[in-house]
């Protein structure tokens, strides 16, 4: 009888060396097919249906009842962490292999509440400029009509991954 059950994610953290190692986009292929621990960040949000583009990177996440803010409803910090992390893996997929980045600053802005009946988002971040030093990019999240629901961008710093000596 096959196995059915969903498959099982690990999570953890790459090591710095075979992140360096990697051109941005593979780098982020390969968490998406699970060649990769899955980022421990994640476990909160629980994506789904990964695709990734250079410049373009998108999955979806259902919000739960375990997102509530103390009004009953989903708390911002939900779809704070998808958009930075669709943003962030947007610009990581656009640097060549030995760069990293960082979120240096982003700005959110709520249009539509969320609960655990809006079910199934999807969240896409997407490049607007990289650099050597500095990288700007968008992000949306619609829901499953293709309402915007939030949407934010970021400025990330750019930088070179120390060699480990």
């Amino acid at each position: 009888m096959p196995d059915t059950s969903a498959p099982t994610v690990e999570y953890g953290v790459t090591p710095t060396q075979v992140m360096a190692s990697m051109p941005g986009i593979d780098f982020v292929r390969a968490i998406f097919a699970g060649k990769l621990p899955t980022p421990p960040i994640m476990q909160t949000v629980e994506p789904f249906d990964y695709a990734a583009e250079p410049g373009v990177i998108s999955f979806q996440s259902v919000p739960g009842f375990r997102h509530y803010n103390p009004i009953g409803s989903v708390h911002g910090s939900y779809a704070a962490a998808l958009l930075d992390s669709a943003m962030g893996l947007a610009v990581h997929s656009m640097l060549p292999a030995g760069s990293g980045y960082t979120t240096l600053e982003f700005k959110i802005s709520f249009i539509r509440g969320m609960t655990k009946d809006t079910g199934p988002v999807r969240s896409e971040g997407r490049t607007l400029s990289v650099g050597r030093r500095a990288a700007t990019a968008e992000g949306r999240i619609t829901d499953s009509k293709g309402r915007l629901l939030a949407h934010a961008t970021t400025t990330c710093l750019v930088f070179e991954i120390p060699k480990e000596g």
